[in-house]
């Protein structure tokens, strides 16, 4: 896996380095988030990955990352086209969907992990553990795990007995509970177990 930093990139002449982050691959219910952010290279951010931060931390690193950059782009995928496509295709087309919702075209995309090379007119690099390592896609990571969380407790006024507002869609004990007790919601991923194997079993 090659390694490099955004002031490497610099350097190298790029000037519009964009990061790109997904949020919601685990849960059992909402979508796939993604987020692309392109940040002035003379930005003094110092972040980190969005699961290390607290809610009150992210907010504040949002304000901050919003004045920072250049462009972001969001973008959400259904849970009905995780279940077609699968979480992984669903996964890209998130984040090819956000780089396109720029207003600001990168000249070079890092990629958190995920392999868009195929998909892309522009360089890019996917990078292992790259929200640990790389400012944008840390920038990326937290939009869209706000935009995400923010989305899921918008759905726990519609389905209030299930307590999105807590796990997120994620499998805790309390949302399996719910799940066996009431069934499953609109916003509910048919393929992933354990829902696809209580489906197929008639339980649900």
């Amino acid at each position: 896996m090659i390694e490099i930093t955004e002031k490497q990139l610099i350097k190298k002449g790029f000037k519009y380095l964009c990061g790109v982050d997904e949020v919601g691959r685990g849960p059992l219910a909402g979508p796939v988030v993604a987020a692309a952010v392109i940040l002035k290279n003379d930005h003094k951010l110092i972040l980190k990955d969005s699961k290390k931060l607290s809610r009150v931390r992210r907010q504040e690193l949002l304000k901050e990352i919003k004045k920072s950059a250049l462009s972001i782009g969001i973008s959400f995928v259904s849970p009905e086209e995780i279940d077609k496509i699968n979480i992984l295709n669903a996964t890209k087309e998130a984040m090819i969907s956000a780089i396109s919702a720029l207003k600001v075209k990168p000249d070079f995309v890092l990629i958190d992990a995920v392999n868009l090379e195929a998909y892309l007119d522009i360089p890019s690099l996917a990078i292992i553990k790259g929200d640990d390592k790389i400012t944008s896609i840390q920038a990326a990571s937290i939009i869209a795990k706000e935009t995400r969380d923010d989305y899921m407790r918008l759905m726990d006024n519609y389905y209030p007995l299930y307590g999105f507002k807590n796990h997120f869609g994620y499998p805790t004990k309390k949302h399996l509970e719910m799940i066996k007790k009431h069934g499953i919601t609109k916003i509910h991923r048919k393929t992933f177990k354990p829902i696809k194997t209580m489906l197929k079993a008639g339980l649900l």
